[in-house]
């Protein structure tokens, strides 16, 4: 039993318990919510129970995690990689939820629902990072050869994603972890010049061919008046969710009271729209809070990244607080109507097991980085 303690208490010491408990408030924060949202839909407690039970699987990932070398796990990378297809393609004979969300991204099995790219972004960060930093110590990074790897592979992720889920806001994820990844190991600016101006010129294509007039109207709506001017239509979600920030003011019109909230006006109001919840309910005070807590999570995983001194290491985390990053600047820009509806949920707050326990299974992939820092003679510049 002594040893067992001792155990307990060198993990305490060694992990990133300030990071874990930022991560748990905010789940903790988010539960609440989640069950004022939930409250008049049928048999509310369901959801609760979901995001709990996921809250749970997501500590024990948080702890295998750290745990294990981040080194052993990327060293898979050719299983990893295997993985995150297969695990994809099962979206095609299976993948459903296209009446709920507009796209196919879910697997269900006896009632429990999966979604397979919140899983696979995980693993991504990995690859990512394990390829980056391959190239970067042992080839030259800049070089053309490089970098059309490099967008190889995140273009066939990409591509993957919008095949088989046709869930364009989850490739977007990815296409931010990329950047930010390339920016951080230290890719010239010119190749981002170079890639903006090929994005640019691939755009009228892609618009012209492979967007619905349906996704189009939704990326215009917040920037075209002319769309849907009566509000009831394409921006009806936004408007109400606006509606809802506005009503709430400075403290909210209380826990369980929200006129948009529990009249239902306000849609997807568990998932998409759980910070237009908060800021009815519990006012821009909790609003400043939710945004409070979100940056410290970013910031922890940064610091942590460049204190680690190695490029693998260093990507990792940078990866994982891009995520943090770009849900929370996307959702809350969807809620206050300066960002498409696109169907990005607000990391740890908002209803949806498995992002719940696959943010706190990349959570634990930085505590980790803390946990066995590298030995000196190890260390790369940055």
């Amino acid at each position: 039993m002594k040893k067992i303690w001792q155990l307990v208490s060198d993990f305490l010491k060694r992990a990133d318990m300030l990071l874990f408990s930022l991560c748990a408030i905010c789940t903790i924060f988010g539960i609440v919510l989640i069950s004022s949202a939930t409250r008049t839909y049928d048999n509310p407690s369901r959801f609760i129970i979901v995001q709990v039970l996921a809250f749970f699987i997501g500590i024990g990932l948080f702890v295998i995690l750290t745990i294990i070398d981040i080194d052993i796990i990327a060293d898979k990378w050719a299983f990893l990689f295997v993985f995150n297809i297969f695990f994809l393609l099962l979206l095609i004979p299976f993948g459903v939820g296209a009446e709920e969300t507009g796209n196919r991204g879910w697997l269900r099995f006896l009632g429990i629902g999966i979604q397979p790219s919140e899983v696979v972004k995980v693993v991504y960060i990995v690859l990512m990072a394990k390829h980056i930093s391959y190239l970067r110590e042992y080839k030259n990074l800049n070089s053309p050869l490089s970098l059309v790897q490099l967008v190889f592979h995140f273009a066939f992720m990409f591509g993957l994603i919008v095949f088989v889920s046709d869930d364009l806001g989850s490739a977007l994820v990815f296409l931010f972890i990329f950047v930010v990844m390339l920016f951080v190991a230290g890719v010239k600016l010119y190749w981002f010049a170079i890639g903006a101006a090929g994005v640019a010129a691939l755009t009228p294509f892609v618009w012209n061919n492979f967007l619905s007039e349906n996704q189009k109207e939704r990326i215009l709506a917040p920037y075209v008046s002319s769309i849907d001017p009566a509000g009831f239509g394409i921006k009806w979600q936004s408007n109400q969710s606006k509606l809802a920030l506005a009503s709430g003011q400075l403290t909210g019109t209380g826990l369980y009271n929200g006129p948009q909230t529990q009249s239902n006006a306000l849609s997807q109001k568990h998932t998409d729209f759980i910070f237009s919840v908060a800021g009815e309910e519990l006012g821009m005070i909790a609003c400043c809070f939710i945004m409070l807590l979100l940056l410290l999570i970013v910031i922890r995983c940064v610091y942590i990244g460049i204190k680690s001194r190695n490029t693998m290491n260093m990507l990792v985390c940078f990866g994982v607080a891009s995520v943090v990053f770009f849900q929370t600047f996307e959702n809350i820009g969807m809620c206050i109507g300066i960002t498409p509806v696109i169907g990005i949920t607000l990391p740890f707050f908002s209803y949806g097991g498995s992002s719940l326990f696959s943010l706190f299974a990349a959570m634990g992939l930085v505590s980790g980085i803390k946990f066995r820092p590298k030995p000196e003679r190890f260390h790369s510049n940055v």
